[in-house]
C-alpha cells in the first residue's frame, strides 16, 4: 500500500510560518534528534534568532529502552537555562505521543521551564499518550504497519519517507 508523501520543503515552509506567531524573542528553540534537530536548525536561522538552538534526545527516558538501547543520533544539548525558559519544541512527526513524553523527562532533567510548546511538520494521528501540538504543518494518516521519516540531503533539502514498520 503506497501512500502520497508530502512534499517536505512546502511542509517547512509552512511549519516557519505557523511558529512564526509562537516565538517571541526568549522563545529557545529545542529539536527532537534527529528530524527536530533538523529542523530546528533551519528555523533557528530563518526566524533571525540569536544563538544557538537546543537538541534534546529521548533515548534516557523512553518506556522501550530495554527492547532499542541507546540510539546512535545526537545527545541532548541545551545552551541555555532551562528554568524559567519558554521553549518551542520541534519534531518532524508526532505519532504515538512517547517520544514527547521522554523528551520533557528529559527537559526536566535540566531543569523547569517557564512553558513548553510543541510544533511537528507532521502529525499523523495514532496518539497513545494525551499529546497535542501546538501547531502541525501537515496532517497525514498512515497504516501502523508504515513509519514516516524525514530525511536530509546533503544539500540540506528535506523529504520524507515513508518505510514499512519491522
Amino acid at each position: 500500500m503506497s501512500s502520497v508523501v508530502p512534499d517536505a520543503e512546502a511542509l517547512y515552509l509552512d511549519l516557519l510560518a505557523g511558529v512564526k506567531p509562537l516565538v517571541r524573542p526568549e522563545t529557545k528553540l529545542v529539536g527532537i534528534t534527529s528530524g527536530g534537530a533538523w529542523l530546528v536548525e533551519r528555523l533557528q536561522k530563518d526566524l533571525g534568532l540569536p544563538g544557538a538552538p537546543g537538541v534534546i534526545s529521548s533515548a534516557m527516558h523512553r518506556d522501550d529502552f530495554a527492547r532499542r538501547g541507546l540510539s546512535a543520533s545526537a545527545q541532548t544539548s541545551l545552551p541555555f537555562d532551562v528554568n524559567g525558559a519558554e521553549v518551542l519544541l520541534l519534531d518532524d512527526v508526532l505519532y504515538t505521543g512517547r517520544t514527547i513524553r521522554a523528551v520533557l523527562n528529559e527537559l526536566f532533567d535540566f531543569g523547569r521551564p517557564a512553558s513548553v510548546r510543541l510544533a511537528v511538520l507532521v502529525d499523523r494521528g495514532g496518539r497513545e499518550l494525551p499529546v497535542a501540538a501546538d501547531f502541525a504543518a501537515a496532517t497525514l494518516t498512515l497504516p501502523d504497519t508504515q513509519l514516516l521519516a524525514l530525511a536530509r540531503a546533503n544539500d540540506g533539502a528535506f523529504s520524507l519517507k515513508v518505510e514499512e514498520n519491522r
